[in-house]
C-alpha cells in the first residue's frame, strides 16, 4: 500500500484514484526507465498491517539509509536486455519524440505503485498529544521546488494566526538560514552540533520573524561524522523533545536529497508537505519519495503521513503547467492543496532583504498564497 493516501482528514473523496487518459495526448513508454523503476519498485518491502493492539517492532538490523542507497544504485545502473534472435526488427523512427515519455506515462500509477487507498493505523492517528508540537517536513529530492519558501512562509502565517512556531534548517546550503538575514558562516553552533555533538536544540535556536534553527556548511559532513553513531536516524528525533512543549509548529526545510538528514527530518515528523514544481522532473521525484515514505514508515515512523502535495511556480498561462496540475490532482485527488503558489517576483526579492514574502510585501498576492496555505493547513488539523 503506497504513502500517497488520503488519510482520514479527506475521507468522502473518490479523486485519489487514476483518471482516465487526457484526449489527444499521445501515450508512449520508455522501456529502459520503466525497467529500471519496476526494479526500484520491488525494492520497497510489502507492508503487513499488525494486529489492533500490538506492539510496534523495530527490525533489529533495519538501516533505511543503506535500503535507499541500494535503491539509488539500482536506479542509476543500465538495463541489459535480452533480445531473442527470432524477434523482429523494428525499423528505425524519424520521429525525434517517438521514445520520449509523456507527463502521463511519468506519472501513472503503475509506474510508482501508488494507491488511493487510506492506510490503517489503529492507534496511529495523526493527532499529538495537547502541548506538544506538530512536526512537518518540506520534502522532494528534486531542488528548486520551493521548499525552503513555502517552509518560511507558511511558518510565518502560522505565526501571524498566533500560533506558536519552530523553523529547522536541515539544509546544508542554509538558505533558510539566509533568508532571515543570518549569515550561516558566522553562526557559532547549528544543527550540525545538534546531530553529531547532541547539544541541545535550544542552544542553535536565533529569534528573527519567527524561532529558527540555524544551519552551517558544516552540516554537509553531518552524514558522514554521524555514519558510526546508534540511532543515527533518530537524532534529530530525540533533539526535537526537548523543545516541542513550546512550540505549536515544527517546520523543518530538507536538503534535496534522500540521505541521512531528509531520513532524520521523516522520522522526526508527524506529515511531509511536498512542493511540486508544476513541470516535468519535478513531477517525477514523486515517485521516489514514495519509495523512501514507505521505507521510512516500515522501519522508523508508522505514524507519518503525507500533509499534502503542494503546486508551486505555477505559471498558469502555459499548457504545460496546467497540464501538470490536471495529473496531479487526476491522480493524487484531494491530497494535493486546493492552494497554488504562483509564480511572483517578491519570491526572489523577499530573501535579500532577510524577509519572508509575508513581512516584505503583506499586501500582495504572494503573502496571501501562503496564508490561503495556512487556513487549509490549519482546517486538515480541525477534521
Amino acid at each position: 500500500m503506497g504513502l500517497f493516501n488520503r488519510a482520514s482528514r479527506h475521507s468522502g473523496g473518490n479523486g485519489g484514484g487514476p483518471g482516465p487518459a487526457t484526449a489527444g495526448r499521445e501515450s508512449t513508454h520508455d522501456a529502459d526507465l520503466g525497467a529500471e523503476l519496476a526494479e526500484l519498485g520491488e525494492l520497497v518491502p510489502e507492508r503487513t498491517e499488525p494486529e489492533a493492539g500490538a506492539p510496534v517492532a523495530e527490525p533489529e538490523a533495519a538501516d533505511v539509509v543503506e535500503q535507499l542507497e541500494e535503491a539509488e544504485e539500482v536506479a542509476s545502473a543500465e538495463v541489459e536486455v535480452e533480445v531473442s534472435p527470432d524477434a523482429p526488427v523494428v525499423a528505425p523512427v524519424d520521429d525525434p519524440d517517438a521514445d520520449r515519455i509523456n507527463f502521463e506515462d511519468a506519472l501513472s500509477p503503475r509506474r510508482g505503485a501508488i494507491s488511493a487507498g487510506t492506510p490503517n493505523l489503529e492507534g496511529a492517528e495523526n493527532e499529538r498529544p495537547v502541548g506538544t508540537a506538530k512536526v512537518m517536513s518540506f520534502a522532494n529530492q528534486k531542488g528548486g521546488v520551493a521548499k525552503t519558501t513555502t517552509t518560511l512562509n507558511l511558518a510565518v502565517a502560522l505565526a501571524e494566526m498566533g500560533h506558536r512556531v519552530l523553523c529547522i534548517d536541515l539544509d546544508p546550503q542554509g538558505n533558510l538560514t539566509m533568508s532571515q538575514g543570518i549569515d550561516p558562516d558566522k553562526v557559532e553552533k547549528s544543527m550540525y552540533d545538534v546531530l553529531v555533538h547532541h547539544i541541545p536544540l535550544k542552544d542553535v535556536i536565533q529569534k528573527r520573524e519567527i524561532d529558527i534553527a540555524v544551519a552551517s556548511i558544516d552540516l554537509a559532513g553531518a552524514e558522514i561524522a554521524m555514519s558510526t553513531q546508534i540511532g543515527r536516524e533518530r537524532s534529530l528525533e530525540k533533539a526535537i523533545r526537548g523543545v516541542e512543549n513550546d512550540y505549536d509548529f515544527v517546520c523543518i526545510d530538507t536538503p534535496p536529497s534522500l540521505g541521512l538528514l531528509t531520513v532524520n527530518a521523516l522520522t522526526a515528523s508527524n506529515s511531509v508537505v511536498v512542493p511540486v514544481q508544476c513541470e516535468y522532473l519535478s513531477m517525477r521525484g514523486l515517485m521516489q519519495l514514495q519509495n523512501t515514505l514507505e521505507m521510512i514508515r516500515e522501519n522508523l515512523n508508522p505514524k507519518v503521513q503525507v500533509e499534502g502535495i503542494l503546486p508551486t511556480m505555477l505559471d498558469s498561462r502555459t499548457v504545460h503547467a496546467k497540464e501538470a496540475v490536471e495529473l496531479l490532482e487526476e491522480n493524487f485527488g484531494d491530497l494535493v492543496f486546493k492552494t497554488r503558489i504562483r509564480k511572483a517576483i517578491k519570491f526572489a526579492e523577499a530573501p535579500v532583504r532577510g524577509a519572508s514574502v509575508l513581512k516584505y510585501d503583506p499586501q500582495s498576492n504572494a503573502a496571501d498564497y501562503y496564508r490561503e496555505l495556512a487556513k487549509e493547513v490549519l482546517s486538515h488539523g480541525a477534521t
